[in-house]
C-alpha cells in the first residue's frame, strides 16, 4: 500500500508539472508552427500546421490531449493515424470506432526534426546517466572516505583541511568548476593529461563511424561531482561524530573489536541514514541538472537536447525531458525511503 500511495502521489506531481509547463508554453509569445516552417512560410501553411498540432485549441483541451497521449490507459478512435502513432492493445470496444486500450506513453514527435521524442530521449539519456552515475559514484566514495577520516581525527589539521576544502567545493558552482577543469586540465596541461576541452562520449571518426571516447567523461564527471563530494564529506563527518559517541560503539570497542570493524560495521552503517537522502537527492539532481556542465564540454546528453529544444521552442521534446526529470525524482525518492527501512529497523514504511 505504501508503494502504491507514493506512486499515486508521483503521478499527481507529474500531472501538475505537465500542467505548469504547458501553461508557460501556452502563454509565451512564440508560435511553434511558425518556427517549424521558418519566418518565410505563408499564413495558410502555418494555420494548417497549427490545427494539425492542436495548438489552436484552448489550454485545457491541449492539456487533456497530452495527458491522454502519455497515459497508459486511453480511449482512442480506430484510425490508421492512431494505429501508426500508438502501440496499443485493445481492451474494450465501445462502438462507433471508440476503443479502450493499454498503450505505451506516446510523447509525440519533435516539431523541428519530426523524430519521435522517445528516440531523442533514448539517444540522450544514456550519456547523461553514465555521466551522472560516474560523478555520483566518485563523490560518494571520496565523500565517505574524507568524512570518516575527518571524524576519526576531530579538531586536527586533517579535519580542518577537509572542512576548508569541502566548504570551497560546495560554494563553487558546477559550471565554474567545469570551465576551470576544461581550461587547466584540457587546455593548459592537455598535452600531459591527454584530455580535451570539449568532446562527447561518442565521437564521429573521419571514416563516419561512431567511436567511444571514455576520456571525454573524466572532466565532466569531476566538475559535476565536486559539489556532492563536499556535501557528503560534511554530512559523513557530522553523522560519524554523533554515532562514535554512542554506547553501542563504546561497547563494541570494549569487546576488543578492531577499529576497522567498529567504524565500518557499527558506526558507518548507523550514520548512513542522512547520507541516503543526500546521495539520492543529488543523484537525481545530477542526472537531470547537468545542463551547464554538458554545454561547457559540448557533451551530447539530456542537457544538450533540452537546451536545444528550449531554444527552438520544441514543445514535445521539452515536455518529454521534463517528464523524465519528474519520473527520476519520484523513483529515486521512493528507493531512498525503502533504503531507510533497510538500514534502520526502527524506520517503517507502513
Amino acid at each position: 500500500m505504501y508503494i502504491l500511495r507514493r506512486l499515486a502521489y508521483g503521478i499527481l506531481v507529474m500531472v501538475l508539472v505537465v500542467a505548469t509547463i504547458t501553461g508557460i508554453i501556452f502563454l509565451a509569445p512564440v508560435d511553434p508552427a511558425q518556427l517549424t516552417f521558418g519566418q518565410r512560410s505563408d499564413i495558410s501553411t502555418v494555420k494548417a500546421k497549427t490545427a494539425e498540432l492542436g495548438l489552436d485549441q484552448p489550454l485545457y483541451v491541449q492539456l487533456g490531449m497530452y495527458l491522454s497521449d502519455i497515459s497508459p490507459l486511453s480511449v482512442l478512435t480506430q484510425t490508421p493515424e492512431n494505429k501508426r502513432k500508438y502501440q496499443a492493445v485493445p481492451i474494450l470496444d465501445f462502438g462507433n470506432g471508440q476503443v479502450l486500450v493499454i498503450k505505451f506513453p506516446y510523447l509525440r514527435e519533435s516539431y523541428q526534426s519530426g523524430r519521435p521524442v522517445t528516440e531523442i530521449l533514448a539517444d540522450a539519456i544514456p550519456a547523461t546517466a553514465l555521466l551522472a552515475g560516474t560523478a555520483m559514484l566518485l563523490a560518494t566514495i571520496l565523500g565517505l572516505m574524507f568524512g570518516v577520516f575527518a571524524a576519526l581525527k576531530p579538531h586536527t589539521w586533517l579535519d580542518h583541511l577537509v572542512s576548508v576544502i569541502s566548504v570551497f567545493g560546495y560554494s563553487l558552482p558546477s559550471y565554474v568548476a567545469a570551465m576551470f577543469f576544461a581550461l587547466v586540465f584540457g587546455y593548459a596541461f592537455g598535452n600531459w593529461t591527454g584530455l580535451e576541452i570539449q568532446g562527447s562520449l561518442f565521437v564521429l571518426s573521419d571514416f563516419g563511424e561512431w567511436q567511444l571516447h571514455w576520456r571525454n567523461l573524466v572532466l565532466p564527471a569531476l566538475a559535476l561531482g565536486l559539489r556532492p563530494v563536499a556535501l557528503i564529506t560534511q554530512l559523513t563527518r557530522s553523522a560519524m561524530l554523533d554515532v562514535l559517541t554512542q554506547d553501542f560503539v563504546r561497547t563494541a570497542t570494549a569487546k576488543g573489536l578492531s577499529q576497522r570493524i567498529v567504524v565500518v560495521k557499527h558506526a558507518l552503517r548507523n550514520a548512513l541514514n542522512p547520507l541516503v537522502s543526500a546521495i539520492s537527492g543529488w543523484f537525481a539532481a545530477l542526472l537531470t541538472g547537468a545542463f551547464f556542465v554538458e554545454n561547457v564540454f559540448n557533451f551530447k546528453g539530456l542537457g544538450d537536447a533540452t537546451v536545444n529544444a528550449l531554444l527552438n521552442f520544441d514543445i514535445p521534446v521539452v515536455l518529454g525531458c521534463v517528464l523524465f526529470t519528474s519520473a527520476v525524482f519520484i523513483v529515486i525518492n521512493l528507493i531512498a525511503d525503502l533504503l531507510y527501512a533497510w538500514l534502520d529497523p526502527r524506520v517503517s514504511v507502513g
